[in-house]
């Protein structure tokens, strides 16, 4: 059975959906329902709020970095077991990756999700400057493209009795009922930071507190079991399953994670194929962690290892194992912050220094889906392969030429990471599930190392 869901999705970034989208998963949990908690795109900020307001694991759906056949079938292996999906969505309604064509439901976007999977979507309204105008505002949303269901509305930031008033009349004009409306506060907002906000991991106790915070929120201003009325899907794809992707290598290697405050940006499904790929999967802090015992391939996610960069460095005994352990020819698989942390050093810090080069902190964001292709044979990838990533950094590195991959973007070619024996680094996010492939080659180097012929 497939499991109905809703998407929350705004006309433009800054609306609150995500604290709406929060709180309704923890107001549905409240209420006794099974969540599953799902952000569109490659967000890895959102699913950990989202996570912690559901009592289990928030994932992605993003048909870019996958397909749209794939992330219908993430969807069935996600929501299994629920009773109910919540989905937020990105940016405005109908923004995705941006392209020279005319399809009105751009790739990517938050319509192309909730279209694919057959779902309702829910607009959520920031009200502060609104009136009797916003009708208009509705109808063009509910209209512009015929294959997206607007099946109502949440207003944020309401004003007065008054102003929710105007503002229902207005719905009401269009046919949209109004599923709530969330009066002004000041109180709820999550620390943010460069690329968006504090991690939940960061932010500890506070993140609890926060969720607990949009719960009741949502709980008392939102019509939840309205909303979980409406909730359908029409997907028929078959769940994806990490063990019918990749064959289990033999000998079970230990493949040591990187995972707390610092690196906290990776997708779910990839501790899932390595298990299934035959990997005994360990996830360690590298803030005050030594390497886990046995360690035969290491991953280093995406994070924030600029924010903790004298953590990083002051662990010398994990630095000094991980250059031993890649000199012996250990394989390694480091993204964005990874790729940091393997440099000579990070914002004058002395990381492990593997990467013959210096990366620092910049006031430019990098952001954008890249088709790019390997220029190089690596313990992930055969040199030629393509791959569709995605770029999200404000820092630089300084002294090594692009070796891992290269792309044409709008700035022209460019070339991007670090391949060395058995480091593959890189500010490149890919998704496992769309390269199952590579999870299985790299575990298979692990079983190499863990037990040499």
């Amino acid at each position: 059975m497939v499991t109905p869901a809703v998407v929350i999705a705004a006309p433009a970034s800054g609306t609150g959906k995500t604290t709406v989208a929060t709180g309704l998963m923890g107001a549905l949990r409240r209420a006794g329902h099974r969540v599953a908690p799902f952000k569109v795109g490659p967000d890895y900020i959102d699913p950990g709020y989202h996570g912690l307001a559901a009592g289990r694991v928030g994932r992605n759906l993003d048909p870019v970095l996958t397909s749209p056949q794939l992330m219908q079938r993430l969807y069935r292996h996600g929501s299994a077991g629920c009773d109910i999906a919540v989905i937020e969505g990105v940016m405005g309604l109908f923004d995705g990756r941006i392209s020279d064509g005319d399809n009105p439901v751009a790739e990517g976007s938050t319509a192309q999700v909730a279209a694919l999977l057959g779902l309702p979507v829910v607009l959520v309204v920031d009200a502060r400057g609104h009136s009797q105008s916003l009708a208009a505002t509705l109808h063009g949303f509910a209209t512009f493209d015929s294959r997206v269901r607007l099946a109502g509305v949440i207003l944020n930031h309401v004003g007065s009795p008054r102003h929710e008033q105007v503002l229902r009349q207005a719905a009401a004009r269009v046919g949209l009922p109004v599923l709530g409306a969330l009066p002004r506060r000041a109180d709820l907002a999550v620390p943010s930071r460069h690329l968006g906000l504090v991690t939940a991991a960061e932010h500890g106790s506070a993140a609890t507190q926060a969720v607990q915070a949009m719960t009741d929120l949502v709980a008392r201003h939102v019509d939840v079991a309205e909303i979980a009325a409406l909730a359908s899907a029409t997907v028929r794809a078959e769940p994806w399953d990490p063990a019918a992707a990749v064959e289990k290598v033999a000998g079970a290697p230990v493949v040591a994670v990187a995972g707390g405050p610092a690196f906290t940006f990776g997708y779910a499904e990839h501790r899932e194929l390595l298990a299934a790929a035959g990997a005994d999967v360990r996830v360690f802090d590298p803030l005050h962690d030594r390497l886990p015992t046995g360690t035969a391939g290491l991953i280093l996610p995406g994070g924030f290892p600029e924010e903790h960069a004298a953590a990083l460095a002051d662990n010398r005994p994990l630095c000094a194992a991980v250059a031993a352990a890649i000199e012996r020819g250990m394989p390694v698989h480091a993204e964005c912050a990874g790729l940091l942390y393997l440099c000579r050093s990070l914002d004058g810090h002395r990381m492990v220094g593997v990467i013959d080069a210096d990366a620092e902190f910049t006031s430019s964001l990098t952001l954008g889906y890249r088709d790019a292709a390997a220029l190089t044979d690596s313990v992930l990838w055969d040199a030629g392969a393509r791959v569709r990533g995605h770029e999200f950094h404000r820092t630089r590195i300084r002294g090594a030429s692009g070796t891992a991959w290269g792309w044409r973007g709008p700035g022209g070619a460019a070339r991007d990471g670090f391949v060395s024996g058995g480091v593959h680094a890189s500010y490149l996010h890919t998704h496992p599930a769309a390269h199952p492939e590579a999870i299985q080659r790299f575990v298979r180097n692990a079983a190499r190392i863990a037990c040499p012929s």
